[in-house]
């Protein structure tokens, strides 16, 4: 059955202002948790063999965040991993600027993108994706939305058995509406951003009460002014998952 396909195990990590939004109204970069929210960050994508983010987030940030303190560097190459984990844009558009810093950096990039997408052969700037891109994974789509139980099929298949998952909240509901997410990281930001047109951490369609993923509390920390919150999504909700227990590095 299809539910039964292995898959990685999924983490979705997010700064939220107190409000529960992910950016304000112009949708820009979210730089608003502390130093020690970077470093919580940092230590989850060094925990993962892959990060997956949309097109719009790196279109926000242009960039995106490398392993770079030497014991998490040393954490990965004890364990035989390569010392960047692989970074995946999920677009289905494929319209890219090679000019953002993210192509410059020294990290594995691979593309997701449905079969039915109208893929172009070059980006619009004339530079072909296959330069871009370390590797281009074509996957099932259903009513014009990328099939998650074929895409992460794929990639567990590649050696991906956790995935660390940065947004934005179009990609995040549509894994929930899938069952292919099984954990949250939410830092809660001392900060109210407001708007209705503000982005939040799950969009989409939205879900009915009595239909919506659950969630089980793991842990509350408080550091400085922010909180960082744990939470599991409850088994019934979720489809089965490879590499569910990990020692995170310290």
């Amino acid at each position: 059955m299809r539910d039964r396909i292995p898959r990685p195990h999924a983490t979705v990590i997010l700064a939220i202002a107190a409000d529960g939004k992910i950016a304000d109204t112009a949708r820009s970069p979210a730089r608003f948790g502390s130093a020690n929210d970077k470093a919580h960050l940092e230590q989850q994508i060094a925990a993962a063999d892959a990060v997956l983010f949309g097109n719009g987030t790196l279109r926000a940030y242009g960039t995106t965040l490398r392993v770079t303190a030497p014991d998490l560097l040393d954490w990965r190459e004890e364990r035989g991993k390569p010392l960047q984990p692989v970074q995946i844009v999920c677009s289905q558009s494929c319209q890219f600027d090679p000019n953002w810093r993210f192509f410059q950096q020294p990290v594995p990039r691979w593309l997701l993108t449905g079969k039915s997408a109208e893929f172009p052969s070059q980006s619009p700037t004339n530079l072909p994706l296959n330069s871009m891109f370390d590797r281009i994974l074509f996957v099932e789509t259903a009513g014009g939305e990328i099939d998650w139980i074929d895409a992460f099929g794929q990639l567990a298949n590649l050696g991906i058995q956790r995935l660390a998952i940065l947004g934005g909240g179009q990609l995040v509901a549509s894994l929930l509406a899938a069952g292919s997410i099984d954990e949250f990281w939410l830092t809660v930001c001392p900060l109210i951003l407001g708007g209705a047109a503000a982005p939040t951490p799950v969009e989409g369609k939205g879900f009915l009460a009595s239909f919506a993923p659950k969630l089980e509390l793991l842990a509350v920390k408080q550091v400085g002014q922010e909180v960082f919150l744990h939470y599991r999504v409850a088994r019934s909700t979720i489809h089965q998952g490879i590499g569910s227990e990990v020692n995170y590095p310290h």
